[in-house]
């Protein structure tokens, strides 16, 4: 009976041995690049959340996700500065890229700025890249604002360079997530005034790192974050990537609150 118990005991700390070390060899990194409303914050600008933030705390222990989006940058000034460089270099394979710029490419008075064909061949740059290492890049297009005309129908404002990230996932056969459009569905359920909970909207005094208060209906809060990333995740899924199998359980779909009334 010593020997059996010996013997399961033996079976059980090898199996669990086996499961560790085939975790430890399959690790991956999930690389997030792009822009503000993807970027991790500092404490001073609390509550502004990126979107990037919660995202992190989705998968199990065999992720790590590595968020380089950085406030204001362009696809255009992310490899100038060489943040594109040093993620190519690190990548390997299995690894994921999740690409979402236009905030900052689209504004023609911007330094920033990045021209319509330049943008695409941007795009196109980190797909090929990390193909070449045997990654896996997917595209997003960027986050809608909030904008609402008088009669409370949400207005796109990224609808170019939203348009031309859909032609190149077409074009280069990339998994793409339409944050742009799908985060409009959010807005209008939400409506003009229940939408302000999702956004970095602070009253005169509420907030010591804004005295004077903020009305910024491009960054999030940290409700707001959590459900852009919610819809990131569940996506994933729906995309069917590899990656979903590294969802932690529990991990649930964004819920939406009831429109409006």
């Amino acid at each position: 009976m010593k020997a059996t118990l010996l013997k399961t005991i033996t079976t059980i700390g090898l199996l669990g041995l086996m499961s560790f070390t085939l975790v430890q060899q399959n690790k991956i990194t999930v690389y997030l690049i792009g822009d503000s409303t993807m970027a991790n914050k500092q404490v001073k600008t609390y509550p502004e959340t990126g979107w990037g933030m919660p995202f992190s705390w989705f998968f199990d222990q065999s992720v790590t996700v590595d968020n380089r989006a950085q406030n204001g940058r362009s696809t255009k000034s992310f490899i100038a500065e060489k943040r594109w460089e040093d993620v190519e270099k690190n990548l390997k394979e299995g690894d994921y890229v999740f690409i979402q710029f236009g905030h900052n490419d689209e504004v023609p008075t911007k330094k920033t700025y990045t021209p319509e064909a330049e943008f695409k061949a941007n795009l196109v740059k980190f797909i090929t890249e990390t193909r070449n290492k045997k990654g896996v890049p997917v595209l997003l297009t960027p986050v809608a604002r909030r904008k609402f005309d008088a009669s409370g129908n949400v207005q796109g404002t990224h609808d170019t360079y939203s348009e031309l990230v859909r032609q190149v996932a077409k074009e280069q056969n990339v998994p793409m997530i339409d944050l742009d459009k799908e985060w409009q569905a959010v807005l209008q359920k939400y409506g003009v005034e229940n939408s302000k909970m999702l956004f970095n909207h602070l009253a005169p005094g509420e907030n010591p790192n804004y005295p004077d208060g903020k009305m910024d209906d491009t960054h999030f809060n940290e409700l707001g974050a959590r459900k852009v990333a919610q819809i990131v995740l569940a996506d994933i899924r729906t995309l069917k990537l590899d990656l979903a199998n590294r969802i932690v359980k529990g991990a649930n779909a964004p819920t939406v609150a009831p429109a409006a009334k």
